[in-house]
């Protein structure tokens, strides 16, 4: 490789085990989807939609989450959203993504569940046709529905497994809804051999995380960053090498960091908790793979530590995992130079 070559953050391949879907459409999609579907946005223009993207705060960008995401309400919307952003991800060198999608808050202004899983799958199967990425998907449950709700997502997902539904994972409002609420439903999750990756630790601290991985039994992490104020708990986490999947320019956005030389990534990485890196809600918040590398190896985290961990996190089959592996056993590795960052 030249020099130059060395310093392209998307020169070497990538495993996104982070990303809601929704938050992946462009404006001018998001646009042309909501007139489609007759539904009023809080702007009309795309400049007005990334004005919206300027959050004060999580509670903020919650609330702009739901006037913005309400849009997308047929199958074909949401076969769309997957292959878009897998043809925007593989430009940054994307070769496995886990997906995430919220079903429950489509399901309450009408959209079949059908519609929204058919959809998602689809575009899931198009992604790896025309981009060549492997794509897996893991819906959340929304912390504000009922426990009842959260059962009934596990039904549906289940009955998708074998189109790509590999975990099922729980969002929102970290605050108000603990983890040991939706217990039942991640039991009959891991009955039907579903992954268990919740959010936990971004707006609340180790107690939630704690939540996550007893109650919830865990096998990833999503943030998860704020156990670095329970050394017991990255003892646990490090013991158990459950991987935390870390969104750098995300926790900045939302403030959940006030500066990114203050993450706690190369914390977390030094004592042994593997820490895949993702862009959580791209669109959202101004952010790519490429720019989230850029910021992890800032932070003095290397590219090929990033894959392992997100190769470890991944729930794939193992023959989709044996590809992964053979990628980052044939890529050079030591020829990745230094990453310099813009943040």
């Amino acid at each position: 490789m030249q020099d130059t070559e060395k310093a392209s953050p998307t020169s070497y391949p990538k495993i996104e085990l982070h990303v809601h879907l929704e938050a992946t459409v462009r404006p001018e999609t998001l646009l042309e989807i909501a007139r489609r579907n007759d539904i009023a946005l809080p702007a009309d223009t795309a400049e007005g939609i990334r004005e919206l993207y300027d959050f004060r705060d999580f509670d903020h960008f919650i609330e702009v989450w739901i006037l913005t995401t309400n849009a997308l309400k047929t199958a074909d919307d949401f076969r769309r959203v997957v292959v878009d952003y897998a043809e925007d991800a593989a430009r940054h060198g994307a070769v496995y993504i886990e997906g995430i999608f919220s079903p429950i808050e489509r399901t309450w202004r009408g959209v079949g569940w059908d519609d929204i899983f058919s959809g998602y799958c689809d575009g899931a199967q198009e992604a790896r046709e025309r981009h060549r990425v492997d794509v897996r998907l893991t819906p959340d449950i929304t912390r504000g529905a009922s426990p009842e709700d959260g059962v009934e997502l596990v039904g549906h997902a289940a009955r998708y497994r074998e189109r790509g539904i590999v975990g099922v994972g729980l969002g929102g409002e970290e605050a108000l809804h603990p983890p040991e609420k939706f217990v039942e439903a991640f039991r009959l999750a891991r009955e039907e051999g579903l992954g268990s990756v919740p959010h936990a630790g971004e707006v609340v601290g180790p107690a939630s995380i704690w939540g996550a991985i007893d109650a919830l039994n865990a096998d990833r992490v999503r943030h998860g960053i704020r156990a670095v104020e329970d050394p017991a708990l990255v003892r646990e986490l490090a013991e158990r090498q459950i991987v935390l999947d870390v969104t750098p320019l995300s926790n900045l956005r939302t403030g959940v960091v006030t500066s990114l030389d203050e993450h706690p990534l190369p914390q977390l990485v030094a004592a042994g908790v593997p820490c895949s890196v993702s862009t959580d809600d791209p669109e959202m918040f101004d952010t790519d793979l490429t720019r989230e590398y850029e910021a992890a190896c800032s932070l003095g985290i290397h590219p090929e530590t990033m894959f392992e961990a997100g190769l470890k996190g991944a729930l794939c089959d193992e023959a989709t995992r044996a590809r992964l592996r053979a990628i980052a056993e044939t890529f050079d590795w030591p020829a990745v130079g230094a990453v310099s960052s813009r943040y």
